[in-house]
């Protein structure tokens, strides 16, 4: 019988130790790796103020947010968002973009794809065990998650999939501002490891975004900080015909220069770069070049500036808009759109109750009020009704 009550104690005891790591570790990590430059609350002038209230659709290309394990739902005093700052700051859209792995010792310029720094985080968060170790699970279980949270949020929250739905909410949303609304998205195609019939499963989960590649190189292409950096593979070409036939639009962050010359070669339809900075004012191999921002716009998408020192090299929200009015005067103000990158592992130059400082700092730059409307959401909804699936 002793025997028998050690077992059972060390059994509560592993169980407990289990939901007390589930309960404080994920929050820990959180505030260690997405933390601000700038703090709430944010100032800024009666003129930009009175824009940006009147923005009737405020949209974000890319957030992280989902891999936290954080309760959307709840304010947080971490981390760069949540529904009800969403809904605070008049924010009407996100696209949340999945992360699948990251290799460990991550960096800008070359990361094998043979290890990965996501396992033990997915098991200390609690995530179920199917995802541990399986990255098309990683994918599912963190859509999943949005769309629990909508069905939780008293419609407060709703997740978008298609047009209809996207006009229907808009229309929603002209007569009351007290909801908001989620796209997603996946960051890196490695999570179909290498399976067409994974496309259907992403698909299936609500997924409508695909960037093809994140820190290192997959099945489908190169990544710009991979080892090898070649193009679409055989697999990758037939894996962007059949994305662009179920009506999913691709995204080109992080792809190597090869990848995203096959991409423009090969789609037939309108690309975007959810987050990235431009080599006009910040010249990394994390950003794009001239050529590269003409051909996004000649294929009729968007190129969204990101809010982190990589990107932007520097720290305000000055370079911020420094990117954008670089971007706007070469291709087009029409194809310009904000892609934060929001609880990705950054220092971010404020969290989303912030971005009313923009407007501040691009007003200085010489941009109007309509410019300031296309940039801030107004191109990125015209793109998703245009290219949302029916």
């Amino acid at each position: 019988m002793k025997a028998l009550k050690y077992v059972v104690l060390a059994v509560l005891g592993v169980a407990l130790l289990r939901m007390a790591i589930i309960h404080f570790v994920p929050p820990v990590i959180d505030k260690r790796f997405n933390s601000t430059l700038v703090q709430a609350p944010y100032k800024a002038s009666l003129k930009a103020e009175k824009i940006y209230q009147d923005l009737s659709f405020i949209a974000d290309m890319h957030s992280d947010s989902l891999l936290w394990q954080r309760d959307l739902l709840q304010l947080h005093q971490h981390g760069h968002q949540d529904i009800p700052r969403m809904i605070e700051a008049n924010q009407a859209l996100q696209v949340f973009t999945i992360v699948s792995k990251v290799p460990k010792n991550k960096n800008f310029d070359r990361n094998p794809s043979d290890t990965d720094s996501l396992t033990l985080p997915f098991i200390l968060f609690g995530r179920p065990f199917e995802s541990w170790f399986d990255l098309t699970e990683r994918a599912k279980v963190q859509a999943d998650q949005l769309h629990l949270t909508a069905k939780q949020s008293n419609g407060q929250f709703s997740v978008i999939t298609n047009r209809t739905q996207l006009k229907r909410y808009i229309s929603e949303r002209n007569n009351n501002r007290a909801q908001t609304a989620g796209l997603l998205g996946v960051e890196g195609a490695h999570v179909l490891a290498g399976q067409l019939g994974n496309i259907d499963v992403l698909y299936d989960a609500g997924i409508r975004m695909v960037g093809l590649a994140h820190f290192f190189d997959n099945e489908v292409g190169g990544s710009a900080h991979g080892l090898e950096k070649y193009g679409l593979t055989e697999f990758g070409i037939s894996a962007l015909k059949k994305m662009e036939d179920k009506g999913m639009f691709i995204d080109l962050s992080h792809a190597s220069p090869a990848l995203f010359a096959d991409v423009i070669k090969y789609a037939s339809k309108p690309v975007v770069v959810s987050h990235t900075g431009v080599k006009g004012t910040c010249d990394n191999n994390r950003n794009l070049s001239d050529n590269q921002l003409k051909q996004v716009a000649e294929s009729g998408g968007l190129v969204s500036i990101a809010f982190f020192e990589t990107a932007l090299c520097g720290n305000s929200v000055q370079d911020a808009a420094a990117a954008i009015k670089y971007t706007a005067d070469l291709i087009g103000v029409e194809h310009v759109a904000l892609g934060s990158d929001f609880d990705g592992a950054i220092k971010a130059l404020f969290e989303v109750r912030g971005l009313v400082t923009l407007v501040d700092a691009l007003l200085e730059l010489g941009m109007d009020k309509r410019d300031i409307e296309l940039i801030f959401g107004e191109n990125m909804k015209d793109f998703l009704i245009n290219n949302l699936p029916n």
